[in-house]
Formats: structure tokens, sequence, C-alpha cells
């Protein structure tokens, strides 16, 4: 069932640790520009007009809980870090009986404008799909999840790189983890997620191929600049996007 007309809510994933930035902090609260990184989603997600916005936290939840006290978010915890798809699933509860669209968003992708978000929303709504992925072509795709297209171009599915063939390596449009999902959609598609892959945990991208498999509409939506869905992994990443806020400012 597609959603009401204009109901939309925000799940942010925000629980991860961030090893990769060579610090005990959690990702999500290293600074930039003076603020945490989450401030940035959550900011984003009142901008779009969020009924509810969900941050789904694990790693120094409570400070993650301190640093954003004041700014109308429901926390939910993932104490078992999973995967990205037990991680939604932990937001079940908040949305139950809800009939919107569901934004997922990133706690630790700062750059994000509110004009490519809205340009996500709304082709996710003129195209009455159920699931909407932000993709966006790279030529060094590295570790990212790849977009599979069958020979029309629709999208298929989405293989983790470490779980993809060769031939799927060499695919450059790769998944941002940013979505449009009808919630009734979501939540029934994550219940469904297993954990057979390399890293046995609950990939949120298989949410793709089951409602594929269910005949519903799954649509792409490309977005053009690379920079503003980097996700900040690495203190490298870190000074881009500083780099990249002083030059947009």
């Amino acid at each position: 069932m597609i959603g009401q007309a204009n109901a939309l809510s925000t799940i942010i994933l925000a629980a991860g640790k961030g090893t990769r930035m060579k610090s005990d902090l959690a990702k999500v609260l290293h600074q930039l520009g003076g603020r945490p990184l989450i401030s940035y989603s959550i900011d984003l997600a009142h901008q779009i007009g969020s009924e509810k916005i969900c941050a789904v936290i694990g790693h120094q939840a409570d400070a993650v809980r301190r640093v954003v006290k004041d700014r109308a978010v429901i926390f939910v915890e993932q104490r078992e870090l999973l995967g990205t798809g037990h991680a939604v699933m932990q937001a079940r509860d908040i949305f139950d009986g809800y009939e919107g669209t569901i934004l997922i968003l990133c706690g630790d992708v700062p750059l994000l404008s509110l004009a490519t978000t809205q340009a996500l929303i709304e082709t996710h709504r003129r195209e009455k799909a159920h699931i909407t992925v932000m993709t966006v072509v790279l030529q060094d795709p590295g570790s990212y999840g790849r977009i599979v297209k069958d020979a029309s171009g629709a999208i298929c599915r989405i293989v983790e790189a470490k779980d993809a063939t060769e031939e799927e390596k060499k695919i450059g449009e790769i998944n941002t983890g940013i979505y449009c999902v009808e919630c009734n959609t979501l939540f029934d598609a994550v219940s469904q997620i297993g954990n057979t892959n390399v890293q046995k945990e609950y990939y949120l991208t298989d949410i793709i191929e089951i409602a594929i498999q269910k005949r519903l509409k799954v649509q792409s939506f490309l977005a053009v600049e690379p920079i503003e869905v980097m996700g900040i992994n690495t203190p490298e990443d870190l000074h881009k996007a500083v780099t990249y806020q002083k030059i947009r400012t």
C-alpha cells in the first residue's frame, strides 16, 4: 500500500563505531564546522518536514543522546551491531500504524543538500514507488554496494562489495544508503532479511530484491554530486568535507 500523499518521517542510522576514524569517539560525534556529524542529518530531517525523526543509535549511545537532546528526536538503541537491516528493525515500534513514507538517512553523511533530498522524495512520489534508492556513480566504487540493473536499466538488486563477483565489482553506480520507502513495505521487507553473507549481517540493501520478488515498484534516483553523499569513514573523508563546506559557504 502506498502511503498517505504527504506523510513523511525519517530514520537516521547512527549506531556505528567508525573504527576507521582512528578514534574512540562514535563516528557521528566527530565534528564538522563545530557541530557533530549527526546534527546535519537531523537538520535535514526537520527541513523536509518530518512528522517523526527516529535516530537508531548504538556505540556511545548516551553521548549521542546528550549531544542532540533538544532536537525533537526519538532514540532507539541497536544493542548488537548486526547490520543496517537490523538497525532499521529497531525502529519498528515507533512506526506502528504509520502509513506514510520513511526517508532513511545516514548519520555520517553531513553534506547532503535539501535540494537533492527533495528531488529524491519528489521522484519517489511521482513514480508511485514503494522503494526509491539514491545512487551515485563513482570512478572508484571501492567497498560500496553495487547497483545491479537489468537490460532495460531497471534496478534488480544491490550487492555488497564483499559479496560481489568480479564482474559486479566493475559496476560504477553505487548505493548511497539513502532511501525513500513506504512504511509498510519497509518493515515487511526488513522482517524477511537473512544474514547469509560474508559479514553475517542483516543488510538493508536486501529489501530491494525482496520488494521486486513481490512485484512492488522499485526506483533508483541518481545523485549528481558524489561529495554530497560521501560518508565520513576516515579522517581523510572528514578533511574533504571540511574543505567542501568552506567552498560551499
